[in-house]
């Protein structure tokens, strides 16, 4: 699959108060799609669904706050879901853009759910890939052992101990123990290495990252620990009401199956992609199925 070539790139000042990075592709006066990266990514994770689709969308796509050459606000809170979620229609605001398709993988994913559910009137479809509803994902930290399991990783992003160890070792260590371990050398080539190795290096950006995780108020227990029950598992949760497209690649080892149990519950136009052969990186995994998936979905 091509490359996307990006017809335009932006240092963005928003109202929010941070600087983007931000890459847009295709006619502004199309029907917008705003791309949200996860971790540890950047804009480059949707370069391949941008190219497909900027011929009939206004394709747009930021490095999120902490993220490459962004800003990188110091204070923890600053990385508190209600920032990261205003800065998604700061965004669009800046562009003059009302309603917009959100397309969103990993952590943009846990933002695009924040922000179809918080502004329902502004996000027009919502279209995810591996990340998993607010709701499912808290509920299944506390009953499914397997999914806790599986999230440990996510105590591990908020100990301090981890960034001391990447400073001992170097990003490069990093980058082949945590990327490289859910992809091959044919996804990531080396060109697309040396990219991500800039953009961890750069002052300031792994902090910013982690602190996506230490700012989240998602409870992860340990194995062997017993926490309260949060107590809007047992109340009435929101529904969604837009078009709602979930692409997921089946082998995803950090968010299990289960992610998809009880949606049609929250979402009144549920649309589900299951994509064997590839894990929770699938838009690097497997571009032309999440391409084609988005493509026939899409009005």
């Amino acid at each position: 699959m091509a490359d996307a070539v990006m017809a335009d790139k932006q240092r963005m000042t928003l109202s929010t108060g941070v600087d983007l990075d931000v890459w847009t592709a295709g006619d502004p006066a199309n029907p917008a799609i705003i791309f949200l990266h996860g971790f540890p990514e950047s804009h480059r994770t949707w370069r391949h669904q941008m190219a497909a689709l900027s011929g009939r969308y206004f394709c747009i796509a930021p490095d999120q706050r902490g993220y490459a050459r962004s800003s990188k606000p110091q204070k923890v809170t600053d990385y508190a879901v209600p920032k990261l979620v205003a800065d998604v229609f700061a965004l669009a605001d800046a562009l003059g853009i009302e309603r917009f398709t959100l397309a969103a993988h990993d952590w943009g994913g846990a933002i695009g759910w924040a922000a179809a559910l918080g502004r329902p009137e502004r996000v027009e479809r919502l279209i995810i890939a591996n990340a998993p509803h607010p709701y499912v994902f808290q509920k299944m930290l506390i009953e499914d052992l397997a999914q806790r399991a599986a999230s440990q990783y996510i105590r591990t992003f908020r100990d301090n101990d981890l960034e001391q160890r990447i400073s001992e070792n170097g990003v490069a260590w990093f980058f082949d123990h945590s990327f490289m371990r859910h992809l091959t050398q044919d996804d990531v080539g080396q060109e697309e290495r040396a990219l991500y190795l800039d953009q961890w290096s750069q002052p300031g950006a792994l902090t910013a990252m982690f602190n996506w995780y230490r700012a989240s108020p998602m409870t992860v227990p340990a194995m062997d620990e017993v926490v309260p029950r949060p107590p809007f598992l047992d109340a009435p949760f929101p529904t969604l009401a837009m078009p709602v497209l979930i692409v997921w690649g089946l082998n995803d080892k950090a968010l299990l199956p289960c992610m998809l149990e009880g949606l049609d519950v929250l979402i009144n136009d549920l649309t589900i992609e299951r994509i064997e052969g590839a894990g929770h990186f699938v838009p690097w995994e497997a571009p032309e199925r999440v391409t084609d998936a988005m493509m026939d979905w899409l009005p």
